[in-house]
């Protein structure tokens, strides 16, 4: 049988290789500090869980539901983005609630995409950004991930050496996995570069409650005046409620844009199970103690990384928002790539990260490292880090190639 064409078109998927040596070592007894998948940890809030449970069974609630969300929902995200942005939305017509982000991002990619069409997308960046395009049959350009200047820069240089010209821009900020945050200053840049290109801007705001600046909370691109003429925001519950295996998202913004990716839908799914949309309901209408709490325990975590880590002799730089730390490599193993690199953590420390190639080949001398274990694994796998850095010169000799295959 012949490999299939969009099968083709993906690269194996680089976490997986990992989760293989995770699992083997696990199956050997060994216990594995996993800080790889943004897997949250938390429980999902108990009044959210409460009404779920008070939904399953009642009438009517195990038909088929809405494919773009019932109408409670979309205008309980509505409101949300009222309060929280001073932006006013259409729950009718400018808010689609998705199965979780990434099916939002991938099948607004299948809606708007023909075959060769060029998107710009940050390097690196959260692989469906990139591999949604590619399976609907696009063409991908690199821009720089960081939200600085030089961005714009390199996007024009994008824009004038592409053909065809590009069609959609692809941001993150909150950025999975770097970590970076954008200013309102940055989208409104960002806004008239779009439209000065005819681009379609796609926003990924999957971590915009999980900051540690309460002074500073990260902005929505759709707070620049306009910009709903050009783009659409992707969120999620996975994150802000603890709730990622409940796969419950938003697309929000555009018109156009979303009638799209509803008619998509539409062929594709009947929406979440309704009683998991009340229950999503009920935790954006509900009190945000519970989204406090969320980020004071990543915020506690990630002050222990930090510390912990340093004092293993891996400096982690300083995350201002997100659950991760982008990390470079130790220069000792920096030569070996951050696939080998994790593996050799899960190997030789009992700890493992997700390897930076696997966000794109910009990534290759980092790795991510999520905030989904409590305080004392995280200082765990700190003191396990360390004391495999203070024997590896003896552990790795002539055992571990220290160089990167071509």
């Amino acid at each position: 049988m012949p490999d299939f064409y969009r099968i083709k078109r993906l690269p194996p998927y680089v976490f997986e290789q990992v989760n293989r040596i995770k699992a083997a070592a696990r199956a050997n007894g060994a216990d594995i500090i996993d800080l790889g998948m943004g897997n949250p940890d938390l429980q999902a809030p108990q009044h959210v869980i409460d009404k779920l449970v008070e939904t399953v069974g009642k009438p009517r609630t195990d038909r088929y539901s809405a494919s773009k969300g019932i109408g409670g929902l979309r205008r309980a995200q509505a409101g949300y983005y009222e309060r929280r942005f001073g932006v006013k939305l259409n729950p009718d017509t400018q808010v689609v609630a998705t199965l979780g982000s990434k099916e939002g991002f991938a099948n607004m990619a299948q809606a708007i995409t023909e075959p060769g069409d060029v998107i710009l997308v940050p390097n690196p960046s959260y692989p469906i950004h990139a591999f949604g395009f590619l399976m609907a049959g696009g063409v991908i350009r690199s821009v720089p991930a960081e939200p600085t200047p030089e961005f714009f820069v390199a996007a024009e240089r994008a824009v004038a050496h592409s053909i065809p010209k590009p069609v959609a821009l692809v941001v993150c900020y909150p950025s999975n996995p770097t970590a970076y945050v954008a200013s309102l200053d940055f989208y409104r840049d960002l806004v008239a570069f779009a439209k000065k290109h005819e681009l379609i801007l796609l926003s990924d705001l999957a971590y915009s409650e999980v900051y540690f600046d309460e002074s500073n909370p990260p902005p929505s691109i759709l707070q620049v005046p306009g910009a709903i003429d050009v783009a659409v925001e992707f969120t999620s519950m996975s994150k802000t409620f603890s709730m990622a295996g409940w796969r419950i998202g938003f697309a929000v913004g555009n018109e156009r844009l979303l009638a799209a990716l509803a008619r998509v839908k539409s062929y594709l799914d009947y929406g979440a199970f309704t009683p998991v949309q009340v229950a999503a309901t009920a935790a954006l209408n509900g009190p945000d103690d519970c989204i406090r709490e969320m980020r004071a325990t990543y915020k506690r975590r990630r002050d222990v990384m930090v510390e912990s880590f340093a004092k293993a002799g891996w400096e982690v730089p300083e995350p201002t928002a997100s659950m991760f730390a982008w990390v470079q490599i130790p220069e000792k193993f920096r030569s070996m790539g951050s696939l080998e690199f994790s593996k050799l953590l899960v190997e030789k420390a009992d700890v493992a990260v997700a390897p930076g190639i696997g966000f794109g080949e910009h990534g290759d001398d980092h790795v991510r490292i999520a905030l989904v274990e409590n305080e004392q694994r995280i200082r765990q796998a700190a003191r396990n880090i360390r004391k495999f850095f203070d024997n590896a010169d003896q552990t790795l000799h002539n055992v571990v190639p220290m160089v990167r295959r071509g």
